[in-house]
Parts: structure tokens; C-alpha cells; sequence
């Protein structure tokens, strides 16, 4: 098997859709963009939760970070329950910086105090998703958990990424496959 060929069969780059049957809690109707998938394991945001009542604000100020009249209305994004003290942003390819993950063209993560301050001062990226912690597989995991039933997977785009309407993404997410929610059964099924 040739490296591209290892690499197609990833899902870097893809929308991970819970199914409605999904047993873990902190995953029911989770929209998940997948950061990185590899040999070693994956990593993703959801995209689709905030993370309680922290404000992008209250977080600058927690950081010791000046806010000049630039703060966003940017909103703190659940990423998942995996080092939740700590912060990613998800964002366009147009803010690219020492520590800024490329994930395919058109999406980068950034996990410094740079990019807030760049978003703080009116000078981030042009799309940005802040979340606090992220989801996290070992290896052969997530692979495990997408054959017994529990996730689907969609191609990404910016609407889903970044867009404010967080009740309606899961939904959105589900209809990008062009499948009804009704058709949807918690039963895996194997050829």
C-alpha cells in the first residue's frame, strides 16, 4: 500500500457526526472536526458545544491578556474532555504562525496565547473557533468506535466550522450526507 493511499483511508481534515445512539454522554449530538487521525491515534474539536458560561473576555483576563476594544464576540467552545484547561483555535489559513498546525488548506490549529492576543487586537484570522480541551483516541480507537456504529463522517466546510448556529450544526452535519435522521439506526452492520 502506497503512503497516499495509508493516508486516504485518515479522516484529518472530516467532520465526525455522533450517532443518535451514542452511549457516552459527553458526545450525544457532537459534531467533531477532526484535527489529526494517524497510526498513533486522533484528535478533534467539537464544534458544536460551548463550553459553559466562560466568556472570551473573562479568558483574555484570566491570561493576563489586554483587551484594547477588540474583543470578539468570539464565544468558548467545549473541544472535548481531554485536557480541558487548555485552549485551541481552530481556524483559516490566513493566520499562520510558530506553532500553528496546518490540517489541509484551507484549516490550521493554533494552541498559543499568540493567537489570542492577535484576535484580542483585531489582527486573528479571518474564521476562528475557540474551544477549551479536545476529544482524543489511542490508537485503533476511533476506527474501533466508527465500526461498531458510533460515529458517521462528512467532508468539512466553513459553514459547519465556523458558523454561530450551534443547535441546528448536528442536524446540518447529518443532512450534509443526504441521509434522514429516521434512517438512522443504532444497529452496526457488517457485510
Amino acid at each position: 500500500m502506497t503512503d497516499a493511499t495509508n493516508k486516504s483511508q485518515y479522516l484529518t481534515g472530516q467532520l465526525l457526526i455522533a450517532m443518535p445512539a451514542m452511549p457516552d454522554q459527553r458526545f450525544q449530538r457532537s459534531v467533531i472536526y477532526i484535527c489529526a487521525h494517524n497510526p498513533d491515534g486522533a484528535m478533534g474539536l467539537v464544534i458544536n458545544k460551548l463550553f459553559g458560561t466562560i466568556t472570551f473576555p473573562d479568558l483574555l483576563e484570566q491570561l493576563g491578556i489586554d483587551t484594547p476594544g477588540h474583543a470578539t464576540n468570539m464565544r468558548v467552545h467545549f473541544g472535548g474532555p481531554v485536557e480541558s484547561g487548555r485552549g485551541f483555535v481552530l481556524h483559516s489559513t490566513d493566520f499562520v504562525r510558530e506553532g500553528t498546525m496546518t490540517v489541509d488548506d484551507d484549516v490550521a490549529l493554533t494552541a498559543t496565547v499568540d493567537i489570542l492576543r492577535a484576535i484580542a487586537d483585531g489582527r486573528g484570522p479571518k474564521n476562528a473557533m475557540l474551544a477549551l480541551g479536545y476529544a482524543g483516541w489511542g490508537p485503533g480507537q476511533l476506527d474501533a468506535e466508527m465500526q461498531a456504529n458510533g460515529w458517521l463522517n462528512a467532508p468539512a466546510d466553513d459553514g459547519l466550522l465556523y458558523d454561530r448556529d450551534l443547535e441546528t450544526k448536528w442536524e446540518r452535519a447529518i443532512a450534509k450526507l443526504g441521509v434522514s435522521l429516521s434512517m438512522l439506526s443504532g444497529e452496526a452492520g457488517h457485510a
